[in-house]
């Protein structure tokens, strides 16, 4: 579900490893625009968290591979973010992690006469998504996901304000033991 097209998977091989070995795991790699064209990258730390000196030091990395493998033809424009708190899902631990999330859901097929879907995340079943719809429950096999993301909800923003302060303390208590 990362790439859509073959010049994007061609980006994904070139920069996945790389981006690994910094810490990050890519989340969505996506190229747009005819004239110019725009190479966005959206990663996050193991943590789930994506500072904005993650995006720096991401995209300082990644220029040079992107360089010397060049899988895009022409000139562009490199974006690298994070995913926001309205984040898309793209693997699936990622339905797991956010059970209990609202989150929008479409498919490539068809499933009981529709391709859209909007509830509440009720996790995963082997490699099928669960999600909690207002007339039941619906159950989407992963490979059928042709997009999802989170729904911005008070919920949402409360619980990655936590992680965030959480990650803060954490990273201000490493730093106070470093300098012991």
């Amino acid at each position: 579900m990362k790439a859509t097209n073959p010049a994007e998977e061609k980006v994904i091989a070139a920069i996945e490893p790389a981006a690994a070995d910094l810490g990050y795991r890519l989340v969505r790699v996506r190229l747009s625009g005819l004239r110019r064209k725009r190479l966005q990258i959206m990663a996050e730390r193991a943590d789930g968290q994506m500072a904005l000196e993650d995006c720096a030091r991401l995209s300082r990395a990644l220029s040079p591979v992107l360089d010397a493998a060049d899988p895009i033809a022409g000139e562009y424009d490199l974006e690298v973010s994070s995913p926001g708190v309205d984040r898309p899902l793209v693997r699936l631990e990622d339905f797991a992690r956010f059970a209990g999330h609202e989150a929008k859901l479409e498919t490539a097929r068809m499933i009981d006469g529709r391709k859209r879907f909007k509830g509440v995340l009720a996790g995963v079943d082997g490699d099928v998504v669960k999600i909690a719809l207002a007339e039941g429950e619906a159950s989407i096999p992963f490979d059928w996901l042709a997009e999802a993301r989170l729904v911005l909800t008070d919920k949402l923003i409360e619980e990655d304000l936590k992680r965030a302060k959480a990650a803060e303390v954490a990273a201000a208590e490493d730093e106070k033991r470093t300098k012991q």
